[in-house]
């Protein structure tokens, strides 16, 4: 099978020919229709992903695929089922092992392309505004970089749940996208002064940040005592640092979300959550947004989507 292969933490990937790997106890082997790029794809290469695995390994972490064979002690799910998995790695490849536990059967109607990017980008959002935040309705929801991967399915989650989102992006064209998800007030990431922008709507209830750097620090200052910041990552490649003081004289609360971690310490938060979102958009509740679907060869130029941040919503490639 054809597979892109890190070889060295630091060094971009390289398309192998690879012996198609078995499944071990608790796995199955995925013939895999679609691979969804996260930003955090980005991270593991470069070796700096807090859930990097040792080298060599094949990058992408979430795909929908065929179930081909089943490992040792696996009953569920059956081959020939297709199912969407999260499993932090081995995705770019034309066959895959993943955890069976861990996967879950993709509706009739969910396109390969679509069910490929839609767990992390949808679930994150869905655990950090209903889980953590507690968001409600009539609340103001602010989200930097609205029209990303996890931007955007933040918009539009927020809107559904009744918020009143105001939209970060850069460009006329990233903005559009995250209006036409249900995002009421629409300001550009160049703003100079963006905490001005956002104090004079009525500051932040919710702060929903998957950028970090100077973005954070002014829709922090704008927070609304008893607001709450929700850490999601840092695209811009700064990481904030936070005043202490600051959070206790406004009563703000700031809140880690790291999908992933869930899987260890409570998983049941992420089995509830996809369960929620498969039935939302059954329903025709939700409509994903992918800019780009590129084939297997083109994982570079796939790669450098995210990294210049050049791509709306979720780029695929398609083994």
């Amino acid at each position: 099978m054809r597979g892109w292969v890190v070889e060295e933490s630091g060094t971009d990937p390289v398309l192998r020919n690879l012996p198609e790997p078995s499944p071990g106890p608790g796995e199955v082997a995925l013939r895999i229709a679609a691979c969804g790029l996260n930003f955090a794809d980005l991270l593991m290469i470069k070796g700096t992903y807090q859930d990097t695995p040792a080298t060599p390994f094949v990058p992408g972490m979430e795909v929908c695929g065929t179930v081909i064979a089943q490992g040792p002690g696996v009953t569920s799910p059956t081959v020939g089922t297709r199912v969407a998995v999260f499993g932090g790695n081995a995705g770019l490849a034309e066959v895959g092992c993943f955890p069976a536990d861990r996967c879950v059967p993709v509706p009739g109607g969910m396109a390969a392309e679509v069910a490929a990017g839609f767990i992390v980008a949808y679930s994150t959002s869905h655990v950090a505004l209903a889980h953590r935040a507690r968001l409600q309705p009539g609340e103001r929801l602010v989200v930097l970089g609205a029209a990303g991967g996890v931007g955007l399915t933040a918009v539009e989650l927020g809107a559904k749940m009744g918020a009143e989102v105001v939209a970060v992006a850069r460009g006329a064209a990233k903005l559009d996208i995250a209006r036409a998800h249900g995002a009421t007030h629409l300001i550009d990431a160049e703003d100079p002064d963006l905490r001005g922008r956002l104090k004079a709507l009525g500051g932040a209830d919710v702060v929903y940040d998957a950028v970090g750097g100077a973005g954070f620090e002014a829709a922090f200052r704008a927070t609304n005592p008893g607001g709450r910041i929700l850490v999601i990552g840092f695209a811009s490649g700064d990481v904030p640092q936070v005043k202490a003081n600051h959070l206790l004289v406004k009563n703000i609360d700031l809140m880690g979300v790291y999908w992933g971690g869930y899987l260890a310490f409570d998983a049941k938060v992420l089995t509830d959550s996809i369960a929620a979102l498969f039935e939302m958009h059954a329903r025709g509740d939700l409509d994903p947004h992918i800019s780009h679907v590129l084939p297997l060869d083109q994982v570079p130029e796939a790669l450098d989507l995210l990294r210049t941040r050049r791509s709306t919503g979720k780029v695929v490639v398609t083994p």
